[in-house]
């Protein structure tokens, strides 16, 4: 049987980001590292002396290989082939594990995958437990979302679920308060409490969040913007509403 596109795509990084991740998380799921033979600079140096060190077979590549390899990202002469994609998660499985401090972000309709990426970045730096996904109209986890991911890819799991609505429901049930970021919502995210479980839903710029996601919210909240502004790219708000969440809780923990 013939392996999926996405599938298949998962199974390549590039990238210094991606691929010395990966070296630090698991490196025995690498097969090979194929390297630019040509850039002899301290970064690289350091890169296959990590490899060498975790026992990862490496091999020079020219130019034409490695973007055969890679042919959708700038992989600054660092292609990685595994035998495992990023970590994933079941649904089940997060929410077996949630206690007052979980902490969700749920993207609907984020069909880049350069913005999936640079979504996963700014969760991992936020301290988000999962990123939940619906498996249709969205971005999957390729090469370009791991590269974009800037290695987050490797320490923050993407849930993909059949039906985006029902996972709401599952958090909810599992106790989990949904907020989701919606231009046209009366509150600002400044003025509701964000601690304990919670989960942010975002849509993607300009459409935001589809109708059913909207309504399964248990909350909804505007980021206020100044200058005219009536929106900001999906990773840019995440940073806003997740920062802000970590904020709070900062402010809510014995001394803070």
């Amino acid at each position: 049987m013939s392996k999926s596109p996405e599938r298949a795509a998962a199974r390549i990084l590039a990238g210094f980001h991606a691929v010395g991740a990966r070296l630090r998380s698991e490196p025995a799921t690498i097969s090979v590292l194929y390297f630019d033979a040509g850039r002899r600079d301290a970064r690289m140096q350091q890169l296959l002396e990590r490899a060498a060190a975790a026992g990862v077979r490496c091999v020079a590549a020219d130019a034409a290989r490695l973007q055969g390899l890679a042919p959708e990202v700038v992989h600054q002469g660092v292609v990685a082939q595994t035998s495992a994609p990023a970590p994933s998660l079941d649904l089940d499985s997060v929410l077996q594990r949630v206690h007052p401090q979980s902490f969700l972000l749920i993207l609907d309709g984020v069909t880049d995958p350069r913005n999936l990426g640079a979504c996963l970045r700014t969760a991992a730096a936020a301290g988000v437990e999962a990123v939940v996904v619906p498996r249709d109209r969205a971005a999957a986890m390729t090469a370009v979302t791991a590269k974009a991911a800037a290695g987050a890819a490797e320490s923050v799991p993407l849930v993909t679920v059949t039906n985006l609505a029902r996972a709401m429901k599952d958090m909810q049930d599992a106790g989990i308060w949904i907020v989701g970021a919606d231009g046209g919502a009366e509150r600002s995210l400044y003025d509701i409490d964000l601690t304990g479980p919670r989960a942010w839903a975002l849509g993607a710029e300009g459409s935001g969040l589809r109708r059913l996601t909207r309504e399964r919210c248990d909350q909804l909240v505007h980021i206020p913007m100044a200058g005219g502004m009536e929106s900001l790219n999906v990773s840019v708000a995440a940073g806003v509403c997740l920062f802000e969440t970590g904020r709070q809780r900062r402010l809510a923990a014995p001394g803070g």
